[in-house]
């Protein structure tokens, strides 16, 4: 019977595991190397920053972030609007989602963008001065 629970157990992990989602950072924010405000302090994380979240807990989340590193950050900071952050060289913003498709804007390397949706290929996003338009996922990193 332990068996039994230990293997429904380790599914249910691993099907969790399969659907992380994502949040942003709401304010700036100190990421801890353990879920306590006693742990050591890693890093100040910016406002907008995209993070996937491993495990949520109560008060803590255990985040990753487009670099791969795992830290924890109190859930109180983080906000369910989503960012993505431009992970090629320059990616360009355009006004649909197809290559051929006028060029809104050019995005540099770790700009954060306010994630509006996606489709497929293609991800929604609007600049801080309210410019929208379509980015490659693949140059993405938080959709």
């Amino acid at each position: 019977m332990a068996r039994l629970l230990a293997m429904l157990l380790l599914s249910s992990l691993c099907l969790a595991a399969q659907a992380f989602e994502f949040a942003s950072v709401a304010e700036p924010a100190i990421l801890y190397d353990a879920n306590s405000l006693k742990a050591k302090k890693l890093y100040v994380a910016t406002r907008f920053l995209p993070l996937e979240q491993l495990v949520v807990l109560e008060a803590w989340v255990k985040a990753r972030d487009s670099t791969g590193k795992v830290f924890w950050i109190e859930k109180r900071n983080l906000s369910s609007k989503r960012y993505v952050v431009v992970t090629a060289r320059t990616a360009m913003v355009r006004a649909s989602w197809s290559n051929s498709a006028a060029v809104e804007f050019v995005a540099p390397r770790q700009l954060g963008l306010e994630w509006l949706g996606n489709s497929g290929d293609w991800v929604k996003v609007r600049h801080r001065d309210g410019s929208t338009g379509y980015i490659k996922a693949s140059e993405v990193w938080g959709d």
